[in-house]
């Protein structure tokens, strides 16, 4: 069984491909992310009001976007779905609240949506 869902995986991902969007959610401190390196790295500037800058690189063939139509959200595409949802994953650790509530503290970067591309 999970041979047949990687091999389908594999077909879909070549033939459409796999779409992860994710949502900057904060609460006092606007969370400042901008993509460089043609959508192969994210910066991630004053989570919490910290100066440090986060930088996460993409896995290849991973693709990161700010969208257009949605504010603070980040659209990740590629053709792997194990690639693209590290990636996803690599993000929202990268911000992680420690040493306070995270009941109070909900401030982050999410996983809103994750569907196959031509496919809403």
């Amino acid at each position: 069984r999970t041979l047949l869902s990687h091999v389908k995986n594999m077909v879909t991902g070549t033939t459409h491909g796999f779409e992860y969007k994710m949502r900057l959610v904060y609460a006092h401190f606007p969370i400042n992310a901008t993509t460089t390196n043609n959508g192969e790295l994210l910066e991630i500037r004053n989570f919490l009001g910290e100066k440090i800058v986060r930088r996460v690189p993409m896995l290849e063939g991973v693709k990161i976007e700010r969208s257009e139509k949605v504010k603070d959200e980040l659209v990740l595409t590629g053709n792997d779905i194990e690639l693209v949802s590290t990636s996803a994953a690599s993000i929202h650790q990268s911000c992680l609240v420690k040493n306070k509530d995270i009941r109070k503290f909900l401030d982050g970067i999410y996983i809103s949506e994750k569907h196959v591309m031509g496919q809403e």
